[in-house]
């Protein structure tokens, strides 16, 4: 197995994708990273990232550009790149990673593999310097479902040292999968209700996948959450965290940094406290309307990208049916809109663009409901086995 690099490895050089920390070699290993290991794993190395995991396109200066296997012009999304690339071309069958605003499923999207945000505390992080802060996840990437829940069964679980940790055992995920869904309700949006720009192709494929779920027997209801204010949400809680873990570091280092990096630091250190609570507050709203949803419906049925992969060439998309991205993340609301609310969520194989590119579908689950969205997912898959298209070589 691979451990993204922003996993520390004792013994094994962790860059955290940053010419600060090139040379940076762990004296412990993550625990997630432990957890493996106890499990029989046998790390064979690290996996790129983006600088210090910051934005969906896997390029930094220590390794330069992660490609992604199915079009080697094009990215295979990030910040989980290297581990999504690396499953795509059967490097490795499992890949940690981790998910703040997209970063375990905009990859797997990209290059049609599973990657699966667990729930806050399901599979705790540790050592962290804001333990108690919940927006980022770690959690499994693999080829298939069911090796997801596999790794899910070695990596989850509580600990006393991350008061956010769920008490409920990793061996929860080594239950069947198979479940009857017939009746299960979703809430089915290939557009996210036109709330954010969709590119037409990515939601043609997404629509597609309708009929598979009827298939299963479920019922389809056209609805999606109101997602007001999560736009400010997600910014104000991601620019605190970052102004939290680089503020200090900017000062002395600042010709270290990327120009999105900078950007995202310092608007997390202007914030003032009033911001910070109104974040708050706006976020326990959108978890109640979100919740309140999901009484109705047990599953959210979403598009996990925005686009399909784009140049390796550039950082980001600057448009979207012609509607601009003005910051590095815009383009990545279709992810980090669940982000700040804490459901569960997983992107698996739906298809691919008449070019040949992978699409993904988000299928996210009610509060705590991780295992019931991994048996969701399976029965998507094995009704579909668009995981077994493989790259072409070149």
């Amino acid at each position: 197995m691979a451990h993204k690099d922003l996993a520390e490895t004792q013994g094994i050089r962790t860059t955290f994708g940053s010419r600060l920390f090139a040379d940076n070699i762990p004296k412990h290993n993550a625990l997630i990273v432990q957890r493996m290991l106890n499990a029989g794993a046998v790390t064979l190395g690290k996996t790129n990232t983006p600088e210090f995991g910051a934005g969906s396109q896997t390029f930094n200066e220590v390794f330069g550009t992660t490609l992604n296997p199915y079009d080697l012009t094009k990215t295979p999304g990030g910040s989980s790149g290297g581990a999504a690339a690396a499953l795509a071309a059967r490097l490795v069958a499992l890949a940690d990673g981790s998910d703040m605003g997209g970063s375990l499923r905009n990859p797997a999207s990209f290059c049609n593999v599973v990657g699966f945000r667990p729930s806050p505390g399901r599979v705790p992080t540790y050592p962290s310097d804001m333990a108690w802060f919940n927006v980022p996840v770690v959690g499994p990437m693999a080829r298939t479902v069911e090796d997801c829940a596999l790794f899910m069964a070695a990596i989850a679980g509580p600990d006393s040292r991350v008061p956010i940790a769920l008490n409920a055992p990793g061996t929860d995920f080594l239950e069947p999968l198979k479940r009857d869904f017939t009746g299960a309700r979703i809430g089915f949006s290939p557009d996210f209700a036109g709330q954010i720009p969709i590119a037409r192709e990515v939601s043609e494929v997404i629509n597609n996948s309708a009929g598979v779920f009827e298939s299963l027997g479920c019922r389809l209801d056209e609805t999606c959450p109101d997602f007001a204010d999560a736009d400010n949400i997600f910014k104000t809680l991601r620019a605190w965290s970052m102004a939290a873990a680089h503020g200090p570091r900017l000062k002395q280092h600042r010709d270290l940094y990327k120009a999105s990096l900078i950007w995202n630091i310092e608007q997390g250190l202007a914030l003032t406290g009033a911001n910070i609570a109104t974040a708050e507050q706006m976020r326990t709203r959108l978890f109640q309307r979100v919740s309140t949803l999901m009484h109705e419906v047990e599953f959210l049925v979403l598009p996990v990208c925005q686009v399909t992969p784009f140049s390796a060439a550039v950082e980001y998309p600057t448009d979207i049916e012609g509607v601009p991205m003005e910051t590095y993340i815009d383009w990545m609301k279709s992810c980090y809109y669940l982000s700040s609310i804490g459901l569960p969520c997983i992107s698996v194989p739906c298809g691919f663009t008449p070019q040949g590119l992978p699409v993904g579908v988000q299928i996210v689950g009610r509060p705590h409901a991780d295992f019931s969205v991994l048996q969701l997912a399976y029965a998507y898959q094995q009704a579909t086995l668009h995981w077994q298209a493989l790259p072409k070589l070149a």
